[in-house]
């Protein structure tokens, strides 16, 4: 049975889930949402039409970290993404939640008010959200000092949305250069396989990004 995913590649959370189906090697339908026909059929599987969603023989799955647990249960292909060791896993969701919570929110805050009008604008808002990130990258810096991935030695759930959300975050209010192991890991991330093929994948819509985009990337 085929899998589809309702994603546009442009999309960080989008970009978490595909990287978790390239890991597997699970066969999958790009479902692009990339125009009003599309958008009405994501409407029409989750009314509140957020993305990524997966739709599984009829059975929509929502959100990413849902979405990668969901294929560790159904389609677990050649490895698993969450540790089936509980005391492992619950290490896995903190880091899961931290890069979602500590890194894109703040990210997003900064990227959505620059799609904003002037009149619009919430500096505080942004000003808050960039001090979020400078402490945010400050903790994840001395986490990764003794680890390869967000969780240990193994690729998981934690590592498909570090990826994107690391990538974006670089871009919206760059890590600091005494950063050191946060860079490294962003290095690492870029160079694994599932990810690279993510970026390159988006790289067409670039121009979609409200903010200067660094060459190195």
């Amino acid at each position: 049975m085929t899998l589809t995913l309702f994603a546009h590649p442009f999309s960080s959370y989008c970009q978490k889930a595909l990287v978790a189906l390239y890991e597997k090697d699970v066969p999958f339908a790009l479902r692009m949402l990339d125009g009003p026909e599309a958008m009405a059929e994501l409407a029409a599987v989750w009314p509140l039409r957020r993305f990524p969603v997966l739709v599984d023989d009829g059975c929509p799955v929502m959100e990413a970290s849902i979405i990668i647990e969901y294929l560790d249960l159904h389609h677990p292909g050649s490895l698993r993404l969450v540790p089936e060791d509980p005391r492992a896993a619950l290490e896995v969701r903190l880091m899961d939640r931290f890069f979602d919570n500590y890194i894109s929110t703040p990210q997003q805050k900064i990227v959505f008010d620059a799609l904003r009008t002037e009149a619009e604008k919430d500096g505080r808002g942004v000003a808050e959200a960039r001090e979020m990130l400078d402490r945010a990258y400050r903790w994840l810096d001395g986490v990764m000092a003794g680890r390869v991935w967000a969780a240990g030695e193994a690729f998981t759930l934690a590592d498909c949305g570090a990826a994107p959300f690391l990538f974006y975050a670089h871009w919206t209010h760059p890590i600091p250069a005494a950063c050191a192991h946060v860079h490294a890991y962003r290095s690492r991330l870029l160079a694994r396989p599932s990810f690279a093929r993510a970026v390159d994948e988006a790289r067409p819509y670039r121009s979609l990004f409200p903010l200067p985009v660094p060459q190195a990337d």
